[in-house]
């Protein structure tokens, strides 16, 4: 599903117009990114939490130049899903028919 898909079907069931409906979740999308980039999180209780994760300092090596570098301690952004999220995936049909 692509963010156009999204938009679509957010306006087909509440009957917003496509270009609020992407206006609002452009908006969204950008203080998600701001808001991790300030290092706050942000939690959405039912669905899940943005965060930061801290990767540690560690060596990693150039296979092709046989050299070693230091890769610095840094932060990335990640997705956890809420507990009710996950097993709403897990229970459903969809969920089932691809796992086969």
């Amino acid at each position: 599903m692509t963010k156009a898909d999204v938009i679509a079907e957010i306006s087909d069931k509440t009957g917003i117009d496509k270009a609020e409906v992407t206006n609002t979740l452009e908006t969204f999308f950008s203080v998600v990114k701001d808001s991790l980039a300030e290092g706050e999180n942000i939690y959405v209780r039912g669905f899940g939490s943005f965060i930061n994760k801290k990767r540690a300092k560690k060596v990693a090596r150039n296979i092709s130049k046989n050299t070693a570098m230091v890769i610095d301690e840094h932060f990335i952004p990640s997705f956890k899903p809420a507990k009710v999220f996950v097993e709403q995936v897990k229970t459903s049909d969809k969920a089932k028919a691809t796992a086969e």
